[in-house]
């Protein structure tokens, strides 16, 4: 095992400088926002979806733009609007009066990266469409399926301050994504930096650091990663930690109505591998489980109305699971 480990951490200490240039290529464009540019990095390593959530200005769509700029791959920008249909998203059956048949006209989820701007405006129809592109990788236009491209990632963002003209998305589609990540106001010396460099962020061209064939690779090297038994073991605990509060000694069985689903076993393990990866390291941490588990879980333990008419948030709650569950 320690010469396996060995070769794992060589080869992560050749591969991690090329991926870490993605996130430079975005620090040139984004100023502050460095947990942002981590987690959207660790779910792009991960094969994942990303939902963003943040008031107005916080440059959420830009970051979203420039990482799908700096990667060799196709993009698209979806405005989503309560009067969106399912069409306007996956495609429909055209009828060609020359042949006399039906043939179908792809819609803009036909591509690699998506941007899913104001994800929550639209209706559940439009949100039942993404939500088959998000979890089988594929698309029904009539009566036919069509296989998405390689790479495929959504990443979504939505306002939480207005309420008016939004659709709280369903449980089912919140869990498909991988990381929930809130992101707020810049420091006083990044806004500075914004305000005085604002006019050429924006018009900045940005070079193409990672190809699809290197995305692949890198991939495959981050599944790879070690994880040892004890850190598996910790990182069930947190999952069970939330669904059954007691047995950890957690005073939370009134403000937890149902806790996290096995989804987040998984992705709590698979994102600690990222993180791990994007540290130089060829293995797990309990650090690692600890950075990724607040955008892993925030979305998938839903909280009591007790909870809600206090104003204890889901990340709360996870921070006293994170002290009190035995760190291995």
């Amino acid at each position: 095992m320690t010469r396996e480990l060995d070769a794992i951490n060589k080869k992560v200490k050749e591969e991690v400088p090329f991926v870490r240039g993605l996130t430079d290529e975005l620090k040139r464009v984004i100023i502050g926002q460095e947990d942002l540019l981590d987690k959207m990095l660790i779910t792009l390593l991960c094969d994942g979806h990303i939902l963003i959530e943040g008031v107005p200005g916080l440059a959420k769509t830009l970051a979203v733009k420039t990482m799908a700029a700096a990667i060799s791959s196709d993009f698209k920008r979806i405005q989503f609007t309560p009067d969106l249909l399912p069409a306007d998203l996956t495609g429909t059956m055209v009828f060609n009066q020359k042949t006399g048949e039906f043939f179908p006209r792809k819609g803009p989820i036909f591509t690699n990266i998506i941007l899913a701007d104001e994800i929550n405006r639209a209706p559940a129809k439009v949100q039942s469409a993404l939500l088959e592109a998000m979890q089988e990788r594929q698309v029904t236009i009539g009566n036919d399926s069509y296989k998405l491209d390689y790479p495929f990632m959504v990443l979504a963002t939505q306002n939480p301050i207005e309420q008016e003209g939004t659709y709280p998305l369903p449980e089912a589609q919140v869990d498909r994504f991988m990381l929930k990540v809130l992101i707020t106001y810049p420091e006083k010396e990044e806004e500075k930096e914004i305000m005085e460099k604002a006019p050429e962020l924006e018009h900045k061209k940005i070079k193409k650091i990672l190809k699809v064939n290197d995305l692949k690779r890198h991939r495959e090297l981050v599944g790879k990663i070690y994880v040892d038994e004890r850190i598996k073991n910790y990182i069930v605990d947190i999952v069970f930690a939330t669904r059954d509060p007691e047995k950890f000694g957690l005073e939370l069985k009134d403000l937890i109505a149902y806790g996290s689903s096995p989804r987040a076993s998984i992705y709590l393990m698979m994102t600690s591998r990222a993180s791990a990866f994007l540290n130089g390291r060829g293995y797990v941490t309990p650090e690692d489980v600890k950075y990724v588990a607040y955008d892993v879980l925030r979305h998938r333990i839903i909280p009591t109305y007790e909870a809600e008419a206090e104003e204890i948030t889901t990340d709360h709650m996870i921070k006293g699971i994170l002290d009190t569950v035995e760190v291995p």
